[in-house]
């Protein structure tokens, strides 16, 4: 009996994996791509910086030509390719932004942007992203009798 493999037919599938369900939540581990002019890339820049994470989540705007002047593959463009083909989902189409890309396993983790902007805020919120944790607590007006 033999095994018939077929060829993937369709749309890549959009990459939705989550923080915390095999992606902990560490400053400088992620890495935002978006492009210039994309609503959605705008949605999540906004979030970024309203949620205090600019300085420890990278991000990387592309323009609209994935080509340098030379001719050859832009930067960005040729680091979100390897990130996109990293996830292991045999993607060979356009490169969708934003995605959400962790820089220790080098492969994307999202291209959906409502998950991407839930990840910002559990980001947010986790301990190790409060920029008043080195901050020593407010202690408490003490009453004199």
């Amino acid at each position: 009996m033999s095994s018939t493999v077929l060829p993937c037919t369709g749309p890549a599938p959009a990459l939705r994996g989550r923080l915390g369900a095999g992606f902990s939540p560490v400053p400088h581990r992620y890495h935002l791509y978006l492009a210039a002019g994309c609503p959605r890339s705008e949605q999540v820049a906004e979030a970024l910086t309203r949620l205090g994470l600019a300085d420890s989540v990278a991000t990387t705007v592309l323009g609209a030509d994935p080509e340098d002047p030379d001719g050859a593959e832009s930067p960005g463009h040729s680091a979100l390719r390897l990130a996109y083909e990293a996830a292991g989902h045999h993607f060979d189409g356009p490169l969708a932004v934003p995605a959400l890309c962790d820089t220790w396993s080098g492969r994307v983790v999202s291209n959906h942007t409502p998950g991407i902007l839930d990840d910002l805020r559990l980001l947010a919120a986790h301990p190790a992203f409060r920029t008043d944790r080195h901050t020593p607590p407010q202690q408490a007006p003490q009453q004199t009798p």
